[in-house]
């Protein structure tokens, strides 16, 4: 099925589910008043039949109320579920439709400096990550974001290609995982939170005593309360006892204090990380790489999710001591608190060193289904051949992925080997910067194990590099030429260090005069050739293609060109063989009222 009728039929179905969800909740209602009104009825009838007739019946009518109660919080619980579901399926339809601004851009990741990410609009708004992103937490928007600043080995490149291949065609699956995720997003503030108690030393627990003293306590002040009910003792002895425990309630509670105020805003997110790791647990996965992930859950039939939701319940409890009415009582006579506590203490050492992977597991499910929803709504697109020989490049129908279908101009590479250097001229405006681009995005997205946008493509493993995007600092007190000589001598160091880099160039030394530019330009030009560098060379500057002639199995001339009518220029966006022979700059500048 296409996905854009896959979402639609999805949409009807969820559409038609909300429905019977909100006549339910009507239903329930109208069930609540009854009840209500039943055990006002039962009052009025059975008073004269007796009092126990009357407890009786109010008693009874008055669980079906709480179950009633219950069983609509459940069918609230569904309707959010089912609305956040519809959402879901509306935003990708939006995506399909060219619209992919409604995801979260990934600003935080904007690094200050990096080989490629600037340059190729991998992070920030209408970028390539915002286009991928169907992550729902903070550590799983972390981990797509490293998938795209770092390439993985060739190994774990084929590993995630057989993983996406396989969540492709779990796209419901991933739904309810997302849905799970937006409804309390977990942060790296509650991670943090979890990580440092870890840390701590038990308050309690480390004093073995407490381990029988928190089953004697309660033991004697209930033993006490009921012999004083039967008056086996007296009044003095009852009193003091109440308030001795009264005091050990309150000096168990100073402590207890902290540590349930740094826990308890982590519970919902605890919550939603449980059914995460749930709906993970009891998904059947074939490939090897989601098999083992889905492992760090399970050990010996023993649940991450179960043993989370132990964690989460004991933080519920806790939450009785901001009910007075309730923590009185239970703290006087059970230390309720002391007994919470305790059994959370007991949760940590066992499970402190299974948290953080848990999190960081979870992350790589939500990074890799961002890129199994990419192969589901872009079947067309296809996985590359990763090569570990340094170095080659080859592809057809390339396209930019964030060019909508019926904008995008696709175009091929072919650099075979290491000791060529493609060197593209053209007009303004021509392509040779969405060019460049193109080719740098879809290697991004190769070494991070996604589908590309193309009909076929090969690369090298290498480590992405590109100067293309160079703006000064005010902060640093850096001009444009000299924030473009960094990234040049960052460049440089890597060749020479014989790093297996693919560089990108446009328009090298922009920022000073034309003579200079040039000899600086063929400079770096040879010297890569000698070094033998893989790279793609933008530039206005024709005499730079000359240099074939001096470097013919080095340089292949390529170009893009504008077709004039009418002094009107049209472009084709299409990548040629040879030197460019047409400019656009003069009838440009006619064009804005420059006399010339």
């Amino acid at each position: 099925m296409e996905p854009k009728q896959f979402y639609q039929n999805r949409l009807e179905d969820l559409n038609e589910e909300l429905q019977k969800l909100k006549q339910k909740k009507s239903a329930f209602a109208w069930f609540r008043l009854g009840a209500i009104i039943a055990i006002i009825a039962a009052f009025y009838f059975l008073w004269s039949l007796g009092v126990l007739y009357v407890i009786l019946a109010s008693v009874l009518l008055f669980f079906i109320f709480i179950q009633l109660i219950k069983a609509d919080l459940k069918n609230h619980s569904r309707i959010e579920h089912t609305q956040r579901l519809m959402n879901i399926n509306k935003n990708e339809l939006k995506f399909l439709s060219g619209n992919y601004l409604d995801f979260d851009a990934g600003l935080e990741h904007i690094p200050k400096e990096h080989e490629y990410a600037n340059d190729l609009d991998i992070f920030g708004r209408a970028s390539l990550f915002q286009y991928l992103n169907r992550t729902t937490s903070e550590p799983g928007s972390q981990k797509l974001a490293e998938y795209l600043k770092f390439p993985a080995s060739i190994p774990v490149v084929k590993e995630r290609q057989q993983a996406v291949k396989e969540l492709s065609g779990k796209t419901l699956w991933i739904q309810e995982l997302r849905s799970y995720g937006l409804k309390n997003k977990i942060t790296f503030s509650t991670k943090n939170q979890l990580e440092n108690w870890m840390k701590e030393s038990p308050v309690f627990s480390g004093f073995k005593p407490w381990k029988w003293l928190r089953y004697l306590l309660p033991a004697i002040i209930l033993t006490i309360v009921t012999l004083y009910i039967f008056d086996k003792v007296g009044n003095s002895i009852f009193y003091i006892s109440l308030l001795i425990f009264a005091v050990i309630a309150y000096q168990v509670n100073k402590y207890v204090a902290p540590i349930h105020d740094q826990l308890s805003k982590a519970a919902d997110e605890l919550s939603t990380l449980s059914k995460s790791i749930s709906l993970i647990e009891n998904e059947k996965f074939e490939s090897p790489l989601l098999q083992q992930w889905q492992a760090v859950f399970i050990e010996q039939n023993k649940k991450a999710s179960g043993d989370i939701s132990k964690v989460k319940k004991i933080l519920d409890k806790l939450d009785i001591r901001y009910n007075i009415v309730l923590s009185a009582p239970l703290n006087l006579l059970l230390l309720w608190n002391l007994q919470q506590v305790l059994d959370l203490e007991k949760w940590k050492e066992t499970e402190k060193n299974n948290f953080n992977l848990w999190f960081q597991t979870l992350a790589n499910f939500e990074a890799l289904n961002s890129l199994g929803i990419l192969n589901f709504n872009k079947p067309q697109w296809i996985f590359p051949a990763i090569k570990a020989d340094y170095f080659s490049i080859e592809g057809k129908e390339i396209g930019h992925p964030l060019i909508p279908d019926e904008k995008r101009v696709n175009n091929f590479i072919d650099i075979p080997d290491n000791a060529e250097l493609m060197l593209v001229t053209g007009s303004n405006m021509a392509g040779k910067s969405t060019y460049l681009r193109s080719i740098g995005v879809n290697i991004v997205l190769a070494m991070a194990g996604s589908p590309v946008c193309a009909k076929s493509f090969s690369v090298s493993h290498v480590q992405l590099i590109s100067s293309m995007r160079i703006t000064d600092n005010l902060e640093e007190s850096t001009s444009t030429f000299y924030a473009e000589l960094k990234k040049l001598k960052t460049i440089i160091e890597k060749v020479n260090a014989g790093e297996k880099v693919f560089i990108l160039l446009d328009e090298i030394l922009r920022g000073t005069n034309s003579l200079d530019r040039h000899t600086g330009s063929k400079a770096l030009i040879k010297q890569l050739i000698k070094k033998k560098a893989a790279a793609i060379i933008a530039t206005h500057d024709l005499e730079l293609a000359t240099l074939n002639e001096d470097f013919t199995r080095n340089i292949l001339n390529y170009h893009f060109d504008v077709q004039v009518s009418n002094d009107e220029l049209y472009f084709d966006y299409r990548l040629k063989p040879g030197v460019c022979n047409s400019l656009n700059a003069s009838i440009l500048m006619k064009k804005i009222g420059i006399e010339l």
